[in-house]
């Protein structure tokens, strides 16, 4: 098999933030688990990607405990799950290596946020030369505050300030920027139908 499904991210830290009220999805782990079902009764890899920032002393300092796999979701053995430290999943780790070595040629990507790791991840992964896959609606993410907005907006002055751009049209605007120039657009329903269909 030459695909892999790219879990991005879908960590208990971002649950520990108090934006997490915000997140366009907060059922986002259910839909990434049906993603990883179908992705293993297929016999594709999965690989789990985390974020983490080791001195931080904040949600992503592995030290707090928050840096694991929602409650949710469950590694299988033999899963690589890796840490990265920068947005996209391939500057600060081995994914290309462990990609390569298994002969990878085509990923399908998820996870959170949309429009950061999970997109930042999808056009790297496009630049070398990977056919992608965007699970649109297997991503999540927050509002983004405007950028003349003060820093310690509460996620009440963050949602009343008419210059926040709203989950749902980050989300809308990471398919279009993507779409046809870094990844296919794909939903979870379309691959599981895609999957039923026979071959």
């Amino acid at each position: 098999m030459t695909r892999a499904l790219i879990v991005i991210d879908v960590q208990e830290s971002f649950r520990a933030r108090p934006l997490w009220e915000t997140i366009s999805d907060p059922k986002i782990a259910h839909k990434v688990d049906r993603l990883v079902r179908l992705a293993r009764e297929a016999g594709e890899l999965v690989v789990w990607v985390l974020h983490s920032e080791p001195g931080s002393a904040d949600v992503f300092d592995p030290a707090l405990g928050h840096v694991r796999l929602m409650a949710e979701l469950e590694r299988a053995d033999g899963e690589p799950l890796i840490h990265k430290t920068s947005h996209n999943a391939f500057t600060t780790t081995n994914l290309q290596q462990l990609l390569t070595e298994r002969g990878i040629r085509e990923l399908t990507v998820c996870g959170i946020r949309t429009e950061q790791c999970v997109e930042t991840t999808a056009r790297v992964a496009s630049d070398l030369g990977y056919g992608v896959t965007f699970v649109v609606d297997a991503t999540a993410t927050n509002p983004i505050p405007h950028r003349d907005a003060p820093a310690d907006l509460s996620n009440a002055e963050l949602l009343a300030d008419p210059r926040t751009l709203p989950a749902e049209e980050v989300v809308r605007r990471t398919e279009y920027a993507l779409a046809g120039r870094f990844a296919t657009i794909a939903t979870v329903a379309g691959l599981e139908a895609a999957a039923r269909r026979p071959a």
